[in-house]
């Protein structure tokens, strides 16, 4: 028997603030000040994000220097030539080199984003903050040019995530991927949504997402946090599957929010 909404709701942990030392003052002030303190917290963030992008883009600034350094006394159309392949190059080098570098760095910190719920603003999430922050320079530069490959699979394996056999992954829209569980045969439609986090009534809460075997998640559909899909299911198309979501084995579902569909009415 599947758990209740309100069961599986109450079985993720409470975090409690810290109290003591350094950082219950800061999880104080992050209480009391949260904009600004939000804002001071960017700031290391912004930087880490500084040091991985630069680090990843070293590579392509060799490949844009060698390449402008062949002109020599070429003509202005060469020229132009040559650093349009060095820009062009140097931005596919520096891609493929963030996407070794972002699961590297954040194999520090993944064991930190873990299942839980408590205030938006408290320095338990900034782990699971800083590790999406680092995904997304991955998600919004190169991982569109290599999705559906087995690249952009390798990629999600090295962020956590737990991919199966004969899966195929049509989007980049996937967050929190060491919470999320594709087993053999899945299937992700393009532009499809995971997310194992939502928000609600000033409180984050973060939970797993297990899509069993040969699941189809169609076009556009959102799959939220706390949902399982059973073995052989499918949720049509531009559907949303809300947080708390248990599908069946084998049954269609649709809509939104997405409720169970009979076969006959879609066939």
């Amino acid at each position: 028997m599947e758990p209740s909404s309100e069961k599986r709701h109450r079985d993720l942990p409470v975090e409690e603030p810290g109290q003591q030392g350094w950082s219950g003052r800061y999880e104080r002030w992050l209480r009391k000040f949260p904009e600004l303190t939000h804002g001071l917290t960017l700031v290391p963030v912004y930087g880490v994000a500084s040091l991985v992008g630069g680090a990843a883009l070293v590579p392509g600034v060799l490949f844009f220097e060698w390449m402008t350094s062949l002109s020599g006394s070429a003509g202005i159309l060469m020229r132009a030539f040559l650093a349009g392949i060095g820009v062009a190059g140097g931005f596919f080098l520096s891609g493929f080199a963030l996407m070794a570098i972002v699961p590297a760095v954040t194999a520090l910190i993944r064991a930190r984003v873990r299942p839980g719920r408590g205030a938006s603003h408290s320095n338990r999430f900034i782990p699971w903050y800083l590790f999406n922050s680092l995904a997304y320079l991955v998600r919004y530069t190169i991982l569109e040019f290599v999705t559906p490959t087995p690249v952009s699979l390798w990629y999600f394996r090295a962020m956590g995530m737990k991919v199966g056999k004969k899966v195929v992954i049509n989007t980049t829209h996937i967050t929190d991927a060491p919470l999320i569980t594709l087993e053999d045969g899945v299937t992700i439609g393009g532009s499809a949504v995971i997310l194992a986090h939502y928000g609600m009534e000033g409180y984050l809460i973060i939970a797993p997402v297990v899509i069993r075997k040969n699941a189809v998640i169609g076009l556009h559909a959102k799959i939220l946090a706390d949902v399982e899909i059973g073995e052989g299911a499918r949720i049509l198309p531009g559907s949303v599957v809300m947080p708390k979501t248990v599908v069946p084995a084998g049954e269609i579902w649709g809509g939104i929010p997405a409720v169970r569909i009979e076969s006959r009415k879609i066939s």
